[in-house]
């Protein structure tokens, strides 16, 4: 049995949520508590796995086993049996994703290669709402901290999506969907506390007039502090607090959306302590019109605000709005239109009072600032996508988006989907796609160099290139998904892309004021993505994914990068897990995840195997106790980064308490 210290877990909720811990003293405790919702995924059977729903392959509903893409889905009770209390940590459950944590607070996230910290070519969205950052094309995952519990699904996709999502939808689109107020009614707590870290969470919702719903939350978490493989602490503890809302209102023929968070989050460092914060406001109406024909508006404010005192200060307001029609389904034609307009003002404040560092015996100084400081940055985009029914069981899907940026003017981006219904369990599909990475303000505008006190003077390093353009991709897929029993179901794609004008650098040259980065990198990468799952018994599931992939990439005649690919990105020739989901009884759980990630090479990391467990207990349908363990067998590894300054990652060990009244 489970014994867990709900007064010490209750005290580190408190130091972890603050001001939010009195919404706790004060909640009202219900004279009949609401059953909890548990095991949801794991009672359904086949058939209705197959027919869970994704809209981020086609941009409207449809049965994940029809979706002519490379889409797995982490669901609501995915997360809960894995013992996550992070975004990053959740998405570790999706094979075809790359996850690697590099110290205390940093993440590097990506899709089918060129996985960095500052990884540009995975778009992800929260709710609608784009996440990545115009300051280099990439997510702080230092920032992105949602209320796991109100996840209802996160549909990864592996390959490009820019048909549809646009520029940085080149290698993947992650797009985490959080619950209906309508199905978090009651209110919810949770609280975790680890080797590690700890996190608590509260929600409450409620009714309102005929046919609205809304619900509040709290959560808060932190992250403890790192070590190098000698033992040496690393100041890089992280800590988050958020809050927000979401409210839905209307019927299956009509609905509005408004919901908003704001947050404010911390990372501890050897010079300062840089802070995030910020706060965004959505809204989004849609209506239903007859003969499978629909209307959707979206519009949201993003401000976001970094301060590093080592670096810069970084402020971005984000304005957004478009829309999609999808048109009366006509003969064989269904149509699906639309676009939208974003705007951004991004303004970097240089820090002159960074810290003096010791290089090869000198005093060295290494200053960063944007030039403009300030910049408006605009984005247009129109999109058509016409899914044609060749015959009952062939479909053509064309689609194409143009969209323009301040920087390289308007993209094209096209792509052809063909979907052969083989039976009503097996489905091949194949693709052919251009997507392309649109330049950011690192690519154009950042500036780099060392200020030598000693000698008074100052040596320009690189910074970004005035003719830098857009990183392409073509790519191709082939792919097939079937349920050749009641048991069992898997999926398996074979992809190559076309790399031309990737990011490359080049030799200082102080004539010229440094370096600059320019597109002189192409290459090629493929590989093989496969994933399925196996119902044992009623009370056991097995799963599993595996993933190889290679890189091929050349400098163009010209080039003198001294780095060449290096600095593209540091990924895995080959990774694996399995997953057993396990119901000891109607009120036990036991479930254990195994990864198996390959060496990387540049810097060299070596390969790991991590085992990850959970045991629960539901004393009742309103509480359930847990114990979760990670790297069970391992007591730290690294995962990311130079052998002199990466961090070791190690074992966790949690308790957690989730009750729901």
């Amino acid at each position: 049995m489970v014994v867990l210290n709900l007064p010490f877990c209750l005290q580190r909720t408190k130091q972890v949520l603050g001001p939010l811990s009195v919404m706790l003293a004060l909640m009202p405790l219900p004279l009949c508590a609401a059953p909890m919702q548990v095991a949801a995924l794991a009672d359904l059977s086949f058939e209705e796995l197959a027919n869970i729903e994704v809209t981020s392959v086609s941009k409207r509903a449809e049965r994940l086993s029809d979706a002519p893409a490379a889409i797995f889905v982490i669901s609501a009770d995915d997360i809960r049996r894995s013992g996550a209390i992070s975004l990053p940590e959740a998405l570790r459950l999706a094979p075809n994703l790359d996850i690697a944590r590099v110290n205390g607070s940093t993440y590097a996230i990506s899709a089918r290669g060129f996985n960095n910290a500052i990884g540009n070519k995975l778009l992800v969205l929260i709710d609608g709402r784009t996440v990545y950052t115009p300051t280099f094309s990439g997510v702080n995952w230092d920032s992105q901290f949602v209320m796991l519990e109100d996840v209802e699904r996160i549909e990864v996709i592996s390959g490009p999506g820019g048909a549809l999502w646009g520029a940085n939808a080149v290698n993947g689109v992650i797009n985490v969907i959080t619950r209906k107020a309508k199905d978090t009614q009651g209110g919810l707590v949770s609280v975790s506390s680890g080797t590690q870290g700890s996190q608590g969470s509260i929600r409450q919702g409620g009714k309102f007039g005929d046919d609205g719903y809304y619900r509040i939350y709290g959560t808060g978490f932190n992250q403890d502090h790192s070590e190098r493989a000698s033992g040496v602490p690393v100041r890089d503890g992280w800590q988050n607090r958020q809050v927000g809302f979401r409210a839905d209102w209307g019927n299956a023929s009509e609905g509005v959306t408004v919901q908003g968070d704001a947050y404010n989050a911390n990372v501890a460092a050897a010079f300062g302590r840089p802070t995030m914060s910020g706060h965004n406001l959505l809204a989004r109406w849609n209506r239903q019109l007859d003969n499978d024909a629909s209307l959707q508006v979206q519009a949201y404010y993003d401000h976001t605000q970094r301060d590093d005192p080592s670096l810069y200060r970084d402020q971005e307001d984000t304005f957004d709005i478009e829309f999609q029609h999808a048109l009366p389904v006509t003969g064989a034609h269904r149509v699906l239109w639309g676009g939208g307009s974003r705007y951004a003002r991004s303004v970097t404040e240089t820090r002159t009072n960074v810290p003096v560092q010791l290089v090869n015996g000198s005093l060295v100084q290494f200053l960063y600032r944007y030039d403009p400081p300030s910049r408006s940055l605009y984005w247009n985009n129109l999109f058509v996508q016409d899914e044609i029914t060749l015959s009952p069981t062939l479909t053509m899907t064309l689609g194409i988006k143009a969209e323009s940026n301040v920087y390289t003017g308007v993209e094209v981006l096209p792509s052809a989907r063909l979907a052969w219904k083989l039976s009503e369990t097996q489905l091949l599909w194949t693709a052919l796609s251009r997507a392309v990475r649109a330049p950011s303000r690192i690519d154009r505008d950042f500036r780099t160099s060392a200020y030598l006190p000693a000698a008074n003077f100052t040596l320009p390093l690189i910074g970004g290139g005035p003719n830098f353009g857009s990183e392409v991709a073509e790519v191709f897929e082939l792919g097939y998904r079937a349920q050749p029993t009641s048991q069992l179901s898997y999926s398996i794609t074979a992809f190559s892309s076309m790399y031309d004008k990737l990011r490359s650098g080049q030799v200082p040259v102080l004539a010229q004021g440094g370096a600059y980065v320019q597109n002189m990198l192409e290459g090629r990468t493929y590989g093989i993505e496969t994933w399925g799952t196996y119902q044992v018994s009623s009370d056991w599931r097995l799963s599993a994914g595996f993933k190889t992939l290679r890189e091929h990439f050349k400098l163009e005649p010209g080039s003198t990068d001294p780095d060449g690919a290096k600095n593209l990105g540091n990924d895995a020739d080959n990774t694996w897990m399995l997953r057993s989901i396990f119901n000891l009884t109607s009120q036990h759980d036991f479930d254990v995840m195994v990864r198996r990630v390959g060496r990387l090479s540049f810097p060299v990391v070596p390969a790991y195997t991590a085992v990850d467990a959970r045991l629960a207990w539901r004393p009742s349908t309103e509480l359930e106790l847990s114990l979760t363990a990670q790297n069970l067998f391992d007591s730290a590894h690294p995962e990311f980064g130079d052998v002199a300054t990466r961090s070791e990652i190690g074992r966790n060990i949690s308790l957690k308490a989730r009750w729901t009244y």
